[in-house]
């Protein structure tokens, strides 16, 4: 007999599996512990064999996709998938060894990348956008010439949900409080947000996409320097004894789970993007991420480690001017923190294939095939063979050993 499992079931599919199930729904617990492995929310047993082979519990997209070997992918805007460019970049992945897109669905601004169907929940939240005309065609190319689809979904950094409801954001006098690129947060604290993002991510499922990647899952940087100065609610953490920190660490990580839970019954993988220096502290404290609690509540975990956004770290004094030694630092310390995990999820970096001119004369290095080349060495000679490749403007770079 297959051990009995609790698996979390979505608001938006609950009433289906009421009338189709004889399940009996326990009461909703919520865990504070501090001895953290799996949080689940709004569970029900059933038996985990019969999850992984009934349609009843697995959505059926109507796609077939392989996992690869190992996902070695790029980022998609929504404008490139929609766009003049998404021809290029197929050209790009049938050319070489990379087999995976990242695509916008809810971007940076906290809106659509697509319009959802009349029929659809999320047409009334009014977020919509035309840049690509039909999802679903989209994903039926990718799947032709076998490109797993991964959903990139913005979570907490979402300036349009926070403009529209300021209850659900950070307010600063009488005004809804932004960061000094005028971007604004909404709340981890409030579970409306949650199934704000879940719904939407559970609409790419139902698409076709594969896995669901969640980003900006943290509190804004910074945070415990303003936190006793902005206005905004807590939610069921209000009554919470642990300290700030903690609270927020349990909100984000409490996201993640519940998450998870709600999208089992489609059958995708979650993954969560992180600050890379996550991995070499027990927390960061500020905006609420704990490298080792996330990562034992998804499927792949991707660090972002853009040797550009370290300051001096590792003993490297410039990081941007030596990709390599960053990489395989970064490798280092990740390894040695996942191997404590019971169940770790799969490593798959963010690298970069960008300049930071930004830096200034001195501090970085023109990017390029070299560049690009020395940083998934690095990951491959530490045993981790998934990444991915940002460039903002999604022009990589040409002729890369994507397989060194």
């Amino acid at each position: 007999m297959k051990a009995l499992k609790w698996l979390g079931i979505s608001a938006l599919v609950a009433t289906s599996l009421l009338t189709t199930s004889q399940a009996t729904f326990a009461e909703e617990k919520e865990s504070t512990s501090a001895d953290f492995t799996e949080r689940t929310y709004g569970f029900v047993a059933v038996d985990e064999e019969m999850v992984s082979t009934s349609t009843l519990f697995t959505y059926d997209a109507g796609l077939t996709f392989t996992y690869p070997d190992a996902i070695r992918g790029v980022y998609v805007t929504g404008h490139s998938a929609g766009g003049a460019r998404f021809n290029d970049l197929l050209n790009l992945l049938d050319t070489t060894d990379l087999n995976a897109m990242v695509i916008d669905i809810k971007d940076d601004f906290g809106d659509l990348t697509y319009m959802p169907a009349e029929d659809s929940p999320l047409a009334a939240l009014n977020i919509g956008n035309k840049y690509m005309k039909n999802p679903r065609e989209v994903l039926e190319v990718l799947e032709e010439k076998q490109i797993y689809p991964i959903a990139r979904v913005v979570v907490f950094k979402d300036t349009a949900l926070a403009e529209a409801k300021p209850e659900l954001s950070f307010v600063e006098g009488s005004s809804v409080w932004k960061n000094g690129r005028k971007e604004a947060f909404v709340n981890p604290f409030m579970k409306e947000v949650w199934d704000y993002n879940v719904q939407i991510a559970i609409e790419a499922a139902k698409m076709g996409f594969q896995e669901i990647q969640f980003d900006y899952v943290r509190f804004p940087e910074g945070f415990e320097t303003r936190s006793d100065v902005l206005k905004y609610g807590k939610g069921d953490y209000a009554t919470s004894t642990e300290d700030d920190v903690q609270q927020r660490v349990n909100a984000v990580t409490d996201f993640v789970a519940y998450a998870r839970e709600q999208l089992k019954p489609y059958g995708v993988k979650v993954s969560v993007d992180i600050f890379g220096y996550s991995a070499t502290l027990p927390e960061a404290p500020g905006i609420g991420q704990n490298f080792s609690k996330i990562s034992s509540n998804v499927d792949v975990i991707s660090s972002m480690i853009y040797p550009s956004h370290w300051t001096s770290y590792f003993g490297i004094k410039k990081p941007d001017l030596e990709p390599y030694r960053l990489v395989q630092e970064y490798a280092k310390a990740e390894n040695a923190t996942l191997a404590k995990l019971e169940n770790p999820p799969i490593s798959r970096p963010w690298l970069q294939d960008f300049t930071a001119s930004y830096l200034g004369a001195g501090n970085y290095l023109k990017y390029g095939k070299a560049e690009v080349e020395a940083q998934i060495k690095a990951l491959n000679e530490a045993g981790i063979n998934e990444y991915l490749l940002w460039n903002a403007g999604n022009r990589y770079t040409p002729g890369v050993d994507y397989t060194p």
